[in-house]
């Protein structure tokens, strides 16, 4: 069968499937809404917490689980992430989510519209000469999983470079290749409330479960009523069975599979001994640069990132980090991830008259994550015996001192921490 003919046949599938021929005019179904959207955005996450830049990240490390898990380790945290988004208004916005008794977090978690507040630009006073504000350093960029760095790595950015136009940026932002999703906001609605919000930020307990009955509650939204299945929970904990640096120089990385995961992707982010280099890495196959990855990946997304090998399959529960990498880092933040499908509901259902119009009250997306971290090649033993004292920043000048040097040119690192990942990298200031 020639290639026209496949594609005519898929094309004539898609129609069938969405209109009814009537005495040979088309009908098309009328659909109206959703007059609400709610994203619930689950997460599980053990070891250390990465800088996560997807929606629903904040841009910095967990520090509540580096604390957990260096004294002792305390389990799994859960974490939820509420978003209600409504066409409607209200003078005084007001909405709640009436979980199961299962998800133990209390009878209700209030959905806080937040109060937008104009922003306020800071005038910056001191001046820094033209001459101290060229950037310099180098990023290093790794990709793949083997024991050695594959030919023509790293991919490396020279800053001093890239900031004389002497040097193409594009490749420097060149992240896994998705269409980052779009949950409620106030940008995107009439009206949004939120939970976790300014006025309460309680944590899941590690044995809340998402089964059960939801209702969602508000004087600007219609009711919302749904029912999440044991498929539909969290998912469970991702833990590393190996993170050991080989005799070799490499190091081999091994997990325990995830049930209803339908990815993994490993990175790591990492500095020079000068602290003028940061070193990238990740398992794509395929060459992509390890900061901005996504905290969620739409269905879509992950099946076709996982036919390009960019994402590791279901079934992978090992890779090796090359060697080359470790030299080049010797410390590194390592990340690993877990992505977990959506469970999606629709009310009212759609008619199955083309006829009748689909007019959508409430739509529900739940999506799901599990991740884990920690300093790539030691385990958490390792880590306890180990410190980074004497790397704080100098202290102010007092009175009487010499004046201090002029500001040294910015780094690579001072950039990503600075500006790039907004102080997310696990460099110490100096």
């Amino acid at each position: 069968m020639g290639l026209g003919r496949k594609l005519a046949l898929v094309a004539g599938a898609a129609a069938i499937a969405t209109v009814t021929i009537t005495s040979g005019a088309v009908a098309q179904q009328k659909v109206t809404g959703p007059v609400a959207v709610y994203w619930m955005s689950a997460q599980t996450q053990t070891g250390f917490g990465m800088p996560s830049m997807g929606a629903g990240g904040g841009g910095r490390p967990d520090a509540g689980a580096m604390m957990r898990a260096m004294m002792g380790g305390g389990g799994a945290s859960k974490t939820l992430h509420l978003d209600l988004g409504s066409s409607q208004t209200n003078a005084a916005p007001a909405a709640d989510h009436l979980p199961p008794s299962g998800l133990e977090v209390g009878p209700r978690l209030p959905l806080l519209t937040p109060k937008i507040e104009p922003v306020q630009r800071e005038e910056r006073q001191d001046y820094v000469p033209e001459e101290y504000r060229k950037p310099k350093g180098k990023m290093l960029i790794f990709w793949g999983c083997g024991e050695h760095a594959r030919p023509g790595q790293p991919y490396v950015i020279d800053f001093a470079k890239m900031a004389d136009g002497k040097q193409n940026p594009a490749n420097l932002f060149r992240g896994i290749d998705y269409r980052p999703m779009q949950p409620p906001s106030p940008s995107r609605n009439r009206t949004y409330g939120e939970w976790p919000n300014k006025d309460t930020r309680d944590m899941v307990p590690s044995g809340g479960s998402l089964i059960g009955a939801h209702t969602i509650r508000g004087n600007y939204s219609p009711e919302i009523n749904f029912t999440l299945n044991e498929d539909q929970d969290f998912l469970a904990p991702l833990n590393l069975t190996s993170n050991s640096k080989a005799p070799g120089g490499w190091v081999n990385l091994g997990w325990n599979l995830v049930g209803n995961a339908e990815a993994y992707y490993a990175s790591a982010i990492g500095g020079g001994g000068e602290d003028d280099t940061v070193v990238m890495w990740s398992s794509s196959e395929v060459q992509t640069s390890a900061f901005s990855n996504p905290d969620f990946l739409s269905p879509g997304d992950i099946n076709r990132l996982v036919a390009n090998k960019t994402l590791m399959g279901p079934a992978t529960k090992t890779c090796a980090v090359p060697k080359e990498v470790l030299d080049a880092a010797p410390s590194a933040m390592l990340q690993l991830v877990a992505y977990g499908g959506e469970a999606n509901f629709v009310y009212p259902p759609r008619p199955q008259d083309p006829k009748i119009a689909w007019n959508q009250q409430w739509a529900v997306k739940v999506r799901y994550r599990s991740a884990t971290g920690g300093i790539l090649g030691q385990d958490m033993g390792e880590m306890m015996g180990g410190g980074n004292r004497g790397r704080a920043g100098a202290p102010a000048q007092r009175p009487g001192q010499q004046p201090q040097q002029p500001p040294k040119a910015p780094s690579a690192a001072d950039i990503l921490r600075q500006g790039i990942l907004g102080g997310g990298l696990p460099f110490p200031r100096r």
